[in-house]
């Protein structure tokens, strides 16, 4: 181990056996990631949860009493956050989250294993939330292929899905927040969230890798949609 220009140990981690170069990379910026440290001491289900905790302590989006979707939630930073700043753990809020995959129990969080793209998964959602939404919440990232182009595309095909999801069950005056990725290809996207939200911005969180190209779209102010959502009973 040596140490970085910051003064902190840094571990390196051995090639050999099966383990890809791709692997060693990965495992060696989460060891020494120190947002990674951070969560682990913090009961955190993941790094990700501190990107929401600098957009929300920014923008103050997160309010007792509201009622959040997350979609994309596993394995829970998030929602973790989510529950705590809307009080769901105390019945004041609620947090209704969704992923691919399983996600452990966590308090005042009510989860489902749904595929979001599937057709009767927005259907489920909303049975699940029993109303309207004040904030839509999405940190999906589609599988990549390591054709860049193609992973854009995927990624904002998600967004987009999320969007359209946020528009037909949020409340007015509500928020959606969806990662997205830098490139020209989202145009459309922010065209429709400029009619049907008050503001539309990127940000990216210092907890954002900045090496990475990942940033978030932050709209707020939801200007009204549909009477009702879709399937919601009078």
């Amino acid at each position: 181990m040596a140490k970085d220009t910051t003064g902190r140990l840094h571990v390196t981690v051995k090639t050999g056996g099966k383990r890809k170069l791709s692997s060693k990379l990965w495992l060696e910026r989460q060891l020494n990631d120190p947002y990674v440290a951070q969560a682990k001491r913090e009961g955190l289900r993941s790094r990700a949860a501190f990107k929401l905790i600098e957009i929300d302590d920014k923008h103050h989006f997160l309010k007792p009493g509201l009622t959040v979707v997350d979609l994309g939630a596993a394995p829970g930073g998030w929602s973790q956050i989510a529950a705590k700043r809307v009080g769901a753990a105390d019945g004041k809020g609620k947090v209704i989250a969704i992923d691919l995959l399983e996600m452990p129990e966590i308090p005042g969080v009510s989860f489902a294993q749904l595929d979001f793209l599937k057709e009767d998964a927005p259907d489920k959602l909303l049975k699940m939330m029993g109303g309207r939404a004040d904030v839509v919440l999405s940190d999906m990232a589609a599988n990549t292929t390591g054709h860049r182009k193609t992973d854009q595309l995927r990624i904002l095909g998600l967004v987009e899905g999320a969007a359209a999801f946020a528009a037909d069950v949020l409340n007015p005056g509500g928020t959606f927040v969806a990662k997205v990725f830098q490139s020209g290809a989202d145009a459309a996207l922010m065209t429709q969230l400029k009619r049907d939200f008050a503001t539309v911005k990127h940000v990216k969180p210092a907890s954002s890798r900045k090496d990475s190209s990942e940033r978030y779209v932050l709209a707020m102010g939801f200007r009204g949609g549909r009477a009702k959502p879709p399937g919601e009973h009078t």
